[in-house]
C-alpha cells in the first residue's frame, strides 16, 4: 500500500556526475533537497574512463570549481595521474586532464553528500512522476512510498530506459549491470516530455598481470601537477602511470570479418552514438587508410589491478572482442575482466529547455547531464550545478541564472544544447566557443568567482583570497609596464638565441613579453625587481600582456553579443503575427521559445534577415 513518505524543496532523481552538483547547490543554497539513486554505491560513477577533464572538458571542470562546485575537489583528491595537454598549442587550449580512481571518487562523492546539510540521500528507484493539482510534483517509488517537491532535476544519466548490446544479446539494464529506469521512462513520455534514442559505449577492462609491459610505451604525468580547484589544499600527486599500444593489421581483419555481427552494423541498434567517441568498429570502417589505432591503457584505481582499454569501445559479440584484443601488441594473453558493451537509452530534446535548464512547458521540472542529450561527465556536472541552482533560485524567488557564451564554457554548452539542439551525444569542444582566448581554463576563478560568491556557493575566505590575486595581478601587470630593461651583452645573447632582435636601446619589460619568442622565465635574470609570487599571478600578467591585442579584439564581439542578448522577446510573443518572417524562421522560433535576439540568432534557420525583422518589431512595439 503506497503512503506519504516527505516534501522537499528540491528532488534530484539520479545521482550520477550531473545529480551530485545538482543536489549540493540546491542544499547549499538553503533549500531542503532530496537525491534518489538505484543503489547508493555507485554514486558517482565512472562506467566508463575513470578520468576527469581533457579537452576543453578541463575548462568545464575549472568552471564548475570556480562557482562553488565539487568536481574539481573529487578529482585533486583521487587523482592517480595528471597531466596538461596541448601544451605544445596557445594557452586557449591548453586543457588538465587526471586519471583518477574510479571507486575512491564515487566514494569521496557519496561522502560529500552525506556530509552536506539540507541534503537527504535516498536509495530508491522513482517509477511515477506526475505534477498535483497543487502545483507540487508527485514521486512514486518502487517500494510504494510517495514525496513531493516544488521541482523536480531529471539527471538519469544512461539509465531512462536503458539497453545494453553485445553481439547478438541484448537486455534491458543501465551501466555496470544496474537496474534500467523503464518505468519513470514510460512516465515522461505520458508527461509529454519529448525524447529520443541515443548510444553510447564503453571498452573492456583487462587485469594488470595479463599485460605485456613491455610491448607497450609509457606515459607519466606531468613533473609540475597544477589541480584542478582553485581552493586546492592538498599536493596533488602521479601515483600510476598510464601506457599507450596500437592496434594491428590483424585486429582490422578481425574486426571487419565480424561486422556482420555487430549490432551497430546490423541494424539492431536504433540509438545514435557520440561522433566523436566512435566504437573501434566504427573507428575501422570510418577511417579504412589508417594502418593502425591508437589504444591508452590507463588504470582502474589504486587498489585494483583493473585496467581500462581507452580507444577500443565495442559492440561486437564477445568472442570476437577477446580475438581482437589478443591481436594487439601488449595484450596477446590479456584476461579480459569486464567485456565491451553499448547501451541505448532515452533522453530530452533539449530544444524542449529553457537557458535555466527547466522545460518550456513542465513548471519546476529541470533536466541536467546525458539525460539532456550530452555526453562526458564533465558535461554532466557544469548542467547539473545550473540546474541545481536554477531550482533553488525558483524556490527561493531570486532571479534565474543564466551563464552566456561570453562568461563561459557551461554556458556555451547550454547555449548551444537549448538553441541549437543536437543529433547525436554532445560533447564540449574548444572549437565550439568563438571566445575561447578569453574562455582559458587558466582564469575560470577570474571569470566566475564572483558569480559563486554573489550566489552562495563560494565562502568569504575563499573570495578574499580570491580577491587578493586580482590585486596581485594588477600590481604585477603595472610593474611590468613601468620596469625598463636596459641593453646588454648578456639580454642580447639570449633574444638571439631565442630567434628575436637585440636590443640598442631599453625596452619595457611588456614589450618584451609581448614578443612571442620571449617569456617570463627567459627574462628573470635581467629583471632585478621580479617580486615573490605564485607561479599562476606571472601567467596570467603574462597571458594578458602577450594577448592583449587578439583579447581586446574579442572583447569588442562580445559587446556587440550582448547588446542583442538584451534585447528581451516576451514569452508570450506571437511569431506568426510577425510580419517578415519566413515560415521557417517561425517555426524554429516558435518551438525554442528564445529569451533574448541574441539566443533567436543562434537558431538553426534563423537568417541574419530575421533577426533584423524582430529588431524592427521590437522597437515599433516598443518591447
Amino acid at each position: 500500500m503506497e503512503y506519504f513518505a516527505k516534501h522537499y524543496d528540491v528532488a534530484v532523481i539520479g545521482a550520477g556526475h550531473a545529480g551530485i552538483e545538482a543536489a549540493l547547490a540546491s542544499a547549499r543554497l538553503g533549500c531542503q533537497t532530496a537525491v534518489f539513486t538505484i543503489n547508493l554505491d555507485w554514486i558517482g560513477n565512472m562506467a566508463c574512463n575513470p578520468s576527469v577533464g581533457g579537452t576543453s572538458k578541463g575548462h568545464l571542470v575549472r568552471e564548475i570549481d570556480a562557482l562553488g562546485g565539487e568536481m574539481g575537489k573529487a578529482a585533486d583528491h583521487t587523482t592517480l595521474q595528471s597531466r596538461m595537454l596541448n601544451l605544445g598549442k596557445g594557452p586557449a587550449v591548453h586543457s588538465l586532464r587526471a586519471q583518477v580512481d574510479r571507486r575512491a571518487y564515487s566514494a569521496y562523492m557519496k561522502h560529500a553528500l552525506e556530509k552536506q546539510n539540507n541534503l537527504e540521500l535516498r536509495q530508491a528507484e522513482i517509477v511515477d512522476l506526475q505534477k498535483n493539482a497543487d502545483g507540487y510534483w508527485e514521486m512514486h517509488t518502487s517500494l510504494e512510498a510517495i514525496y513531493t517537491a516544488q521541482c523536480v532535476i531529471l539527471a538519469t544519466g544512461t539509465f531512462l530506459a536503458g539497453k545494453v548490446y553485445v553481439g547478438d544479446v541484448s537486455y534491458d539494464s543501465g551501466p555496470d549491470g544496474m537496474f534500467p529506469a523503464v518505468r519513470l521512462a514510460q512516465a515522461l513520455k505520458k508527461l509529454g516530455v519529448e525524447t529520443r534514442r541515443f548510444k553510447t559505449g564503453t571498452p573492456s577492462r583487462v587485469n594488470r598481470r595479463s599485460v605485456d609491459f613491455s610491448k607497450l610505451e609509457r606515459q607519466d604525468g606531468d613533473t609540475k601537477i597544477v589541480p584542478f580547484s582553485f581552493d586546492s589544499d592538498e599536493e596533488v600527486k602521479n601515483k600510476i602511470p598510464c601506457y599507450i599500444t596500437y592496434t594491428s593489421e590483424e585486429t582490422k581483419h578481425i574486426i571487419l570479418n565480424n561486422l556482420h555481427r555487430s549490432p551497430l552494423y546490423g541494424g539492431k541498434i536504433d540509438g545514435v552514438g557520440p561522433r566523436y567517441c566512435p566504437s573501434i568498429e566504427d573507428k575501422i570502417v570510418r577511417f579504412a587508410e589508417k594502418e593502425r589505432h591508437q589504444v591508452f591503457i590507463e588504470p582502474c584505481g589504486e587498489e585494483t589491478e583493473e585496467l581500462y582499454l581507452q580507444g577500443l569501445s565495442s559492440s561486437l559479440p564477445e568472442d570476437v572482442q577477446l580475438a581482437f584484443l589478443h591481436s594487439i601488441p601488449g595484450l596477446e594473453h590479456c584476461q579480459v575482466m569486464r567485456t565491451a558493451y553499448a547501451i541505448e537509452y532515452d533522453c530530452v530534446n533539449a530544444l524542449t529547455l529553457r537557458p535555466t535548464l527547466e522545460f518550456l512547458h513542465l513548471d519546476g521540472l529541470y533536466g541536467a547531464g546525458q539525460f539532456n542529450g550530452s555526453s562526458g561527465y564533465e558535461e554532466a556536472a557544469a548542467q547539473g550545478l545550473v540546474a541545481g541552482i536554477n531550482a533553488a533560485n525558483k524556490i527561493l524567488g531570486r532571479k534565474p541564472f543564466i551563464l552566456d557564451r561570453a562568461s563561459s564554457y557551461i554556458g556555451t554548452l547550454i547555449d548551444d544544447l537549448v538553441t541549437k539542439g543536437c543529433s547525436d551525444p554532445y560533447r564540449m569542444m574548444t572549437s565550439r566557443s568563438e571566445y575561447r582566448l578569453l574562455l582559458r581554463q587558466d582564469n575560470a576563478d577570474r571569470r566566475l568567482t564572483k558569480l559563486g560568491y554573489e550566489l552562495g556557493l563560494i565562502s568569504q575566505e575563499r573570495y578574499d583570497f580570491f580577491l587578493e590575486k586580482l590585486k596581485r595581478i594588477e600590481q604585477e601587470t603595472q610593474r611590468v609596464q613601468s620596469v625598463t630593461l636596459p641593453p646588454s651583452d648578456a639580454l642580447n645573447d639570449v633574444l638571439v638565441s631565442r630567434g628575436t632582435s637585440a636590443l640598442t636601446t631599453g625596452a619595457k619589460l611588456s614589450d618584451l613579453l609581448r614578443r612571442p619568442q620571449l617569456d617570463y622565465d627567459a627574462l628573470t635574470p635581467f629583471d632585478t625587481t621580479r617580486p615573490d609570487l605564485p607561479a599562476e599571478i606571472f601567467e596570467q600578467v603574462e597571458i594578458d600582456v602577450k594577448y592583449a591585442g587578439y583579447i581586446a579584439r574579442q572583447m569588442a564581439q562580445v559587446a556587440e553579443m550582448r547588446r542583442l542578448e538584451c534585447k528581451a522577446l516576451p514569452e508570450t510573443i506571437d511569431y506568426t503575427k510577425i510580419t517578415g518572417l519566413r515560415l521557417e524562421a517561425i517555426e524554429k522560433l516558435s518551438k525554442v521559445r528564445p529569451e533574448n535576439v541574441g539566443q533567436a540568432s543562434r537558431i538553426s534557420g534563423v537568417s541574419p534577415a530575421d533577426v533584423t525583422v524582430l529588431l524592427i518589431y521590437l522597437e515599433k512595439n516598443k518591447l
